[in-house]
């Protein structure tokens, strides 16, 4: 399975010379993902980041998004990425994480696409709703987010950006991982150095330049969960910056409300420990979190039959 995974980033993106300039993702196998341009149709523009557009469209008749990268801000460090999620992406196949579909790598279209998540991002959901969300949907999304993240760790695989904005939720209510522009494949011996994702939810190992592996994802799970059971952006009365040196330096943890569930209480401190060893893995955070939705819901039965 994916532990055949083999290349890093400095592996996965090439400039082939001549006049072919295209994007070299190594092949394997009969693995077709490549994608030709005049059979996607674009819809209509859904958002517009730093280095991309994203777009609804369909592909032969399926609803799907299609992830552009705009030319004018194409540089090595970008074509990278482009590359190393490709390579990650096409070799993932869980319900808890966004469908791989193709993509084109011959620039200057430059593209991926994926199944269309139609209920948009969970921290869209969470901003509209301006408040934290009931137990029983609390823990059906933390469940979700949980065993996807399971299984990209089970495969060797750091997402490094986990956020309320990176989970998409499709028209059932499944919530799927997404954007793994800067996931990685974790290294041979367990730990990565470099500096990356959002800083409100990074680890204070990666903030600073620590080594590091797949346990700073637990820690940006316990922000999420926090996201979750607030409705609110961690540290909203910091800047980003202000708030990573918070975390590294001072031991800073957004402030968990006193009407939490004290299991979620317990989770979440767990989830922010320093010391990364002290953390869950995802397999534990799941079953945690099933028995707790299992509980709620024998209760909720035996409220009922009275």
């Amino acid at each position: 399975m994916l532990s055949n995974i083999q290349q890093s980033a400095s592996d996965t993106l090439e400039q082939e010379q001549s006049g072919i300039n295209h994007v070299n993702i190594p092949a394997e196998g009969i693995d077709v993902w490549e994608i030709d341009a005049s059979l996607l149709k674009f819809e209509h523009k859904i958002v517009s980041g730093s280095y991309c557009d994203l777009y609804k469209g369909a592909f032969f008749s399926q609803d799907v998004a299609i992830k552009v990268l705009t030319n004018e801000h194409l540089n090595e460090n970008i074509r990278r990425e482009f590359a190393q999620e490709v390579h990650i992406m096409r070799k993932v196949r869980h319900m808890n994480v966004v469908q791989f579909i193709g993509a084109c790598t011959r620039p200057p279209r430059l593209f991926i696409v994926t199944e269309f998540m139609s209920g948009g991002s969970i921290y869209d959901y969470l901003h509209k709703q301006k408040c934290g969300l009931k137990l029983p949907l609390l823990l059906r999304v933390a469940i979700d987010v949980s065993k996807g993240m399971n299984y990209l760790h089970r495969n060797n695989i750091i997402h490094r950006d986990l956020k309320a904005a990176n989970l998409l939720m499709n028209e059932n209510g499944v919530v799927k991982v997404a954007d793994f522009g800067v996931a990685r494949v974790q290294a041979q011996y367990g730990v990565m150095t470099a500096e990356t994702g959002t800083y409100r939810w990074m680890a204070p190992e990666v903030i600073e330049h620590q080594p590091y592996n797949h346990r700073a994802d637990v820690f940006s799970f316990g922000i999420v969960l926090w996201e979750l059971v607030t409705g609110k952006l961690p540290y909203d009365d910091l800047t980003p910056l202000q708030a990573a040196v918070g975390v590294v330096q001072k031991g800073l943890r957004p402030t968990i409300p006193v009407h939490t569930h004290p299991i979620l209480v317990d989770l979440l401190e767990r989830c922010w420990q320093r010391d990364p060893s002290l953390r869950p893995d995802f397999s534990e955070i799941t079953e945690l979190l099933q028995h707790l939705a299992q509980r709620g819901l024998a209760q909720g039965n035996a409220i009922e039959e009275r």
